[in-house]
């Protein structure tokens, strides 16, 4: 076994043996293990507690959007297996955005499986520099993360197909310069379902909204993705963080029998509300700042 893998392995068991946090400083939730299941259709679950990775089934191999952290790997392979795929049957990984929350496990999940990793045409640089080009980021070893190969450089509006399955990305940018809502149809019960996994709306501590020298037209990428965001038909209302769409909570509806748990229009709508404020005020405060 090479030391690579030993330091996965045991960055993924130790911490909970010990009862500390898989890394200092981070959510625990990032690595606490979640019981995968299926949302709707042919869509599933395959995520942490909080950092949401989805596996979309065909019949001609699977498609898992988002890697999250290296460390997270063996516990999203173990949740593929458990609901009865194989996980080397991978065939297209996406993303939702170029973070190492989301992409650090990319290059392991390519390598096990020889996915052709699909990326949003400007995250793409952050992707294929492990984080070192990021706008905001790119000068914090903390945040880096393996480089990895990009097979296919998406645009706004692309689609990626499998089997049946027909995925949409949509640029939703800000939060990074690439993030990508999709959006997917599943039929549950003889229904039609939209789908919705939010990439991120979210304005992070210490982002330049006004006279962002790395990121000129940051602003306008937000308000351009919340007019997106606003126009996307809802039935099923999922994100890149569990957090974003009430997973624990839904989840336990679920166990007792509510396979509508994740059937939400209102919430999407409420989140993105809530999420355009934040940034509106934000905005505000840092043009006030300005003056």
């Amino acid at each position: 076994m090479s030391l690579r893998k030993l330091v996965i392995i045991l960055s993924l068991f130790l911490p909970f043996a010990l009862g500390i946090h898989a890394e200092e400083g981070l959510n625990p939730a990032w690595t606490r293990a979640f019981t995968p299941f299926r949302i709707a259709g042919n869509l599933y679950y395959v995520g942490s507690e909080d950092l949401a990775s989805y596996l979309v089934a065909t019949s001609d191999g699977l498609i898992l959007i988002n890697s999250s952290f290296e460390a997270n790997v063996p516990l999203i392979r173990k949740s593929v297996e458990s609901l009865g795929f194989r996980f080397t049957d991978i065939k297209i990984l996406l993303i939702s955005h170029a973070h190492n929350d989301h992409c650090d496990g990319s290059a392991l999940v390519k390598k096990l499986t020889g996915a052709q990793y699909e990326v949003m045409d400007a995250d793409v640089p952050v992707v294929e520099s492990g984080g070192k080009t990021d706008f905001q980021y790119g000068k914090q070893p903390d945040m880096r993360f393996p480089a990895t190969k990009v097979d296919r450089v998406l645009h706004d509006g692309d689609t990626v197909k499998l089997g049946s399955a027909v995925l949409t990305a949509h640029l939703t940018a800000g939060h990074t310069k690439g993030t990508t809502t999709w959006t997917l149809d599943e039929r549950e019960g003889g229904r039609r379902l939209h789908v919705v996994i939010v990439g991120s709306p979210n304005v992070n501590p210490g982002y330049k909204l006004v006279g962002n020298k790395a990121y000129p037209t940051i602003a306008d990428d937000y308000k351009h993705g919340f007019e997106v965001l606003d126009d996307l038909p809802c039935d099923i209302f999922l994100g890149a963080h569990g957090g974003y769409f009430g997973l624990t909570a839904k989840f336990q509806r679920w166990q007792r029998g509510e396979r509508d748990a994740f059937l939400d229009p209102s919430g999407c709508k409420a989140y993105i509300a809530d999420r355009k404020q934040a940034f509106e005020a934000e905005l505000k405060r840092q043009q006030a700042e300005k003056h």
